[in-house]
């Protein structure tokens, strides 16, 4: 079995889901061990079966559920565990260091189409684009088209999140 996490995007911000319903409909999918961390969106679950099934009975359980599609991404702890150690921030917060995880790599001019930027850091990773925000995310009026295809984490929540997965 290969643990799992789940990035839920516009979870209790857009979309009302109680984390227990989300744990009922991983087990409904065949995931097993599914628990989640803060309610925002994140599933931690064990499964054998490759991501891109595993998304599939996901997103399919989740517009049963709630009526709309969800968008969601995975990785496994390890991924996320490399994107801690790799953090190109480390020196700054990681409440106002946030990742924004994506489907596949950002494009490479995805950074160059920035609009809006003061005093943001931005970096690509692999499947995502980590932002150093110095002032906090809601001060900030950054755009970054890429970033609408994805779901953000500050990076504690990263690191917490991998530290749950290696524990599973």
């Amino acid at each position: 079995m290969t643990p799992r996490v789940a990035l839920l995007r516009a979870i209790n911000a857009g979309v009302a889901l109680p984390m227990a319903d989300l744990r009922r409909i991983a087990v409904e999918a065949g995931l097993a061990n599914p628990r989640t961390y803060i309610a925002s969106g994140n599933l931690l679950f064990d499964s054998p079966i490759p991501d891109a099934e595993a998304r599939q009975l996901l997103e399919a359980g989740l517009a049963a559920h709630t009526g709309k599609p969800i968008w969601l991404t995975l990785r496994t702890g390890a991924e996320l565990a490399a994107l801690t150690a790799a953090n190109p921030f480390p020196d700054h917060p990681g409440n106002r260091v946030f990742v924004t995880f994506l489907h596949a790599d950002p494009p490479p001019d995805a950074l160059a189409q920035a609009r809006h930027r003061s005093d943001e850091q931005l970096a690509l990773g692999p499947r995502a684009i980590i932002v150093h925000y110095p002032t906090g995310l809601g001060h900030s009026r950054l755009v970054i088209p890429a970033l609408k295809a994805g779901t953000a984490r500050n990076m504690n929540t990263v690191a917490k999140l991998a530290e749950l997965a290696r524990g599973s």
